[in-house]
């Protein structure tokens, strides 16, 4: 028998546990202690990000400003709209040639839904297929000029499962300074190397090209047809120059520009008359110029043919839907019938742009788009501004960080070709008188 057992033998019952109190507190101390769980790592009300959107909101509230975000509206989105019960001069809608509330569009919804239903209830692929799917996307294609398109349910993730699946590890995304967070991140999820480049500048762009296309793969430049922030346009041309000097791929996100520039409306591939061809990817929204809801990708046969059975956001999402179908494609027909909307269209907004400047606004680089911003600078002066034109009946969005640069915010005027001189003109006279008055509130 050890000593220690001859110590342990001697005792009592209760020494024994006693000295087994101590032995096991000993250990528990020299056991490292797992610190607590911060609440913000799981408790939504405590997540950084949301603390800092009610912050952003409460001084809405703080500085005599109400939320100018999620506002009702009460018929459709046009020229004009309806929130609570008060009509209002609109330009912050996107239907830019008014096929949202065309009766031809609305009775092509009508027949649609009577016929195939509200949903086509499943995957294109498995068998939610219609006859309107493979109009739709040949009416895209024909209007491009290209081999074939494929629609997609959404414009935001038409270009994130096109860029995620297409792109990989090896290869390089090039894209430009302001693209659309869409295409950004379908480039993050892709996996692939991406790399910016500054606004526009297809100098900048043939530079990173001559220094690191022969690291990569597949290399894809990502540009947009008008920029939704700025309202301008790329120089197309030289940017299809770069792409084949550098054996690249080309992709144009036509969300904006789609319907709205060109003589006939037919983006911006017909604004510069280039081959079409030229552009390996052509993508664009239908719920701007075309009345509906989704997004397409176009371009050559087997390009559309590899997405169709392996682009996870069309494979393994339902079909779009008829009434969506059928308004698309009903507004692409009748833009080709009737191309007088996009020449309105472009005098509506040459006219606000050219007042705007004579009032000495700053509207940046906007040119021979329907898209006008009026840079203010600072985020509240821009709330106010925006409230001050809703008292005077006039409807327009501020755009503030981060869906505009920290000091850049503005207010994005969106023309139609249904806005009246009378409307364009009362609103640039009224909207230089209030940023009068708010500046010299500021001095």
């Amino acid at each position: 028998m050890t000593s220690q057992s001859q110590q342990l033998a001697g005792l009592s019952a209760q020494e024994k546990r006693a000295l087994l109190a101590q032995l096991l507190a000993k250990q528990n101390a020299s056991t490292p202690t797992k610190p607590e769980i911060p609440t913000e790592y799981y408790v939504f009300k405590d997540f950084p990000e949301y603390i800092g959107l009610e912050k952003m909101l409460h001084e809405f509230e703080a500085n005599g400003q109400s939320n100018p975000y999620f506002k009702s509206h009460e018929g459709i989105n046009k020229d004009t709209t309806l929130v609570e019960g008060q009509e209002f001069i609109n330009f912050s809608s996107y239907n830019y040639i008014a096929m949202s509330g065309d009766p031809m569009v609305t009775q092509a919804v009508h027949e649609a839904t009577e016929k195939y239903g509200s949903s086509v209830s499943a995957s294109r692929l498995i068998s939610g297929e219609i006859p309107l799917h493979q109009e739709l996307e040949q009416e895209i294609a024909d209007l491009l000029g290209v081999d074939s398109s494929i629609v997609y349910v959404g414009g935001h993730s038409t270009n994130v499962t096109t860029i995620g699946h297409l792109f990989k590890a090896d290869d390089l995304i090039l894209h430009d300074s302001l693209i659309h967070d869409s295409s950004f991140q379908g480039a993050v999820l892709s996996g692939a190397t991406c790399r910016v480049f500054p606004h526009n500048s297809w100098q900048a762009l043939d530079r990173i090209l001559e220094e690191e296309r022969h690291k990569y793969k597949r290399v894809v430049i990502l540009i947009e047809g008008a920029y939704s922030m700025d309202g301008d346009i790329p120089d197309l041309p030289k940017f299809i120059e770069v792409k084949k000097r550098h054996r690249a791929l080309l992709m144009i996100d036509e969300a904006h520009s789609m319907g709205t520039i060109g003589q006939t409306g037919k983006g911006i591939g017909e604004y510069f008359q280039i081959n079409s061809r030229d552009v390996d990817l052509w993508m664009g929204t239908l719920s701007k110029s075309f009345a509906s809801c989704g997004g397409y990708i176009a371009g050559c046969r087997e390009l559309i043919d590899y997405l169709k059975y392996t682009a996870p956001g069309f494979v393994y999402s339902v079909g779009i839907s008829p009434p969506n179908t059928a308004s698309a494609l009903a507004s692409i027909r009748l833009l080709k019938a009737q191309p007088q909307r996009v020449t309105r269209l472009h005098q509506s907004a040459q006219l606000f742009l050219e007042l705007a400047k004579e009032e000495g606004l700053n509207t940046g680089d906007s040119q021979d788009t329907p898209i006008i911003p009026i840079i203010v600078g600072q985020a509240l002066p821009c709330v106010r501004l925006s409230q001050a034109l809703v008292s005077r009946g006039i409807n327009v969005m501020p755009m503030i960080y981060p869906a505009a640069p920290e000091n850049g915010a503005r207010l994005r005027f969106f023309l139609n070709c249904t806005h009246t001189e009378e409307q364009i003109r009362f609103t640039v006279k009224t909207l230089a008188q209030e940023w009068s008055k708010i500046k010299s509130s500021q001095q």
